[in-house]
Order: C-alpha cells, then sequence, then structure tokens
C-alpha cells in the first residue's frame, strides 16, 4: 500500500483548458476520434483544500467535502447502485443544503485503468476544465428531473441549483484527483458553451449542452488531498439564486505529490437537482 508522507501545501501541474475557437466545441463520452476541440495546456497552483482558512464552503467557493459512508460496497453492481445510491445522495443534499426537494440520478463510475474503463460508459476520468451543463442544459435538466411531481411549478418558480458529488472509491493517495475551481474567481467572459455526446456501445446517442472554460490568472485551484471514500465531494453547476455563477469547474490532473506505488484512482460521480418552493 503507498505510503501517506508529508507532502507541500500546494502542487504545480498540467491542465487542459480550451483553447481558441471560432465553431463551438463538443466532445464525446467514448470515441475521443470525433472530439472537435482545441485543448490548450496551462502550468497552474492548486491548493490541498484540507489546509485552506477558511474551509471552502458551498456558499462562498462554490464546493465543500462532508463525511459520508454509503452502504454501496461495489461501485460497479449496477443494480445496487441504481437502487441505494441517489436516495442516500438525496438525504444528503437535504441535509447539506436545506433544500425542499432533491433528485439525484445517473452514477458515472470513472477509472484511470483502461481495461476497467472499457466496461463502462462515459468513464474517462475528465481531461480538460469544465462544467457539466451549459446555461441551458441546466434549466432544461431541472425541468426534467421533476417529471410529474404535483409541486413541479412551485419547484420550478423558486431556487434551484444543479451539484455534483463525486467521491473516490480507492484508498488514498490518488494518482489523479480531482481539482476544483473557486467559482469566486470565475466570470462569464471565461465560460464557453460546448456540446457533450454520450456515446457507446448499446446505448443511444445523447447530447446536451456543457460548459468549457478558457484559462485566466485569476482562476484560484484546489483539491482535496488523500480523499477516503467514506467523505464525498459536494460543487455546484449553477444556482438560479446567483446569476452570476457560472459554476465550479473541474478537471483531473496528475499529482506530482502522489507516490510511485499509488493506485490507480477510480471514482463515482452521480448529478443532482436540489429545489426550494417559490
Amino acid at each position: 500500500m503507498a505510503t501517506l508522507a508529508a507532502r507541500p501545501r500546494t502542487v504545480q501541474a498540467e491542465i487542459n483548458y480550451l483553447g481558441p475557437m471560432d465553431t463551438m466545441p463538443y466532445f464525446y463520452a467514448k470515441d475521443h476520434d470525433r472530439d472537435h476541440l482545441l485543448l490548450e495546456p496551462h502550468r497552474v497552483e492548486i491548493a490541498d483544500a484540507r489546509q485552506a482558512e477558511p474551509p471552502p464552503c458551498l456558499d462562498r467557493e462554490g464546493f465543500t467535502l462532508v463525511p459520508h459512508r454509503s452502504a454501496i460496497t461495489d461501485f460497479t453492481d449496477s443494480a445496487a447502485v441504481d437502487a441505494v445510491y441517489p436516495g442516500e445522495i438525496e438525504a444528503l443534499l437535504k441535509r447539506v443544503t436545506g433544500a425542499d426537494h432533491v433528485v439525484a440520478r445517473g452514477t458515472v463510475l470513472r477509472f484511470v485503468e483502461q481495461d476497467q474503463r472499457d466496461r463502462f460508459v462515459n468513464s474517462l476520468p475528465a481531461g480538460f476544465v469544465h462544467v457539466d451543463t451549459s446555461r441551458e442544459s441546466f434549466a432544461a435538466f431541472a425541468a426534467m428531473q421533476l417529471g410529474d411531481h404535483p409541486d413541479r411549478e412551485a419547484l420550478l418558480a423558486g431556487r434551484y441549483v444543479g451539484f455534483n458529488v463525486w467521491r473516490v472509491l480507492t484508498p488514498p493517495p490518488q494518482d489523479l484527483p480531482l481539482a476544483v475551481c473557486a467559482a469566486s474567481s470565475v466570470t462569464e467572459a471565461d465560460r464557453v458553451t460546448g456540446e457533450a455526446r454520450v456515446d457507446g456501445v448499446g446505448i443511444d446517442e445523447f447530447r446536451f449542452g456543457s460548459s468549457l472554460f478558457r484559462a485566466s490568472p485569476r482562476h484560484r485551484w484546489f483539491y482535496y488531498r488523500d480523499m477516503s471514500p467514506d467523505e464525498a465531494l459536494i460543487f455546484k453547476q449553477f444556482d438560479t439564486a446567483d446569476p452570476d455563477l457560472v459554476g465550479v469547474p473541474h478537471v483531473a490532473f496528475a499529482d506530482p505529490s502522489a507516490p510511485e506505488d499509488a493506485l490507480p484512482r477510480a471514482s463515482a460521480e452521480i448529478r443532482a437537482y436540489a429545489y426550494w418552493r417559490g
């Protein structure tokens, strides 16, 4: 097992931003040969959020880390995950945010190891800075998640927020952790609307708006070093109570301070919408 040793408060690492493009960028979950992306690597400083004072929070930076133990022991058991995990996340977000109603759907597993990635759809760790939705698809997904809920109109008339909840499935240290950018350091001018195209064997391809980002020296990057499977990283997409918020851009990166014998990272991510009645 890899040793957890003293490591620096911040690391320098390379991440991919969107470069200059005259046409809409788009990208595929599986067949990246069809991607239409110009990526631009930048070396940035990424701070260990565990040592930040004050600790990051949802209202200020747009993300937070909370203790959360799941009853799921094998996240590759899709039936068990579908039956249990969304309800766990809905209960967690209600507790953390005080929302009146939460809907969580669509657990996605991601793997560093290629042989594991081949077994699942959309299983590649995030290779470029992004927020999962565009402003338009955020609103469309928020309405779609409610279906025929009896309070649908009241919930859509009030505040609603899109969240990602991310956890590691492998023990610390992580070789390829997730970096998150403080929402307060990002502006609409940094964001470019693109399109995610989810493809894979045995599924109907579907597309939705996504947000990609151009580099800026204002951006403040963080990660939670040595996450355990009993922790959950919660971060925002958009929030109707804050029209200036452009989400929490995030990206996987190779941690140069991780020991060489670190296990290849595996993780689980689920999207959720929280609603407050208007």
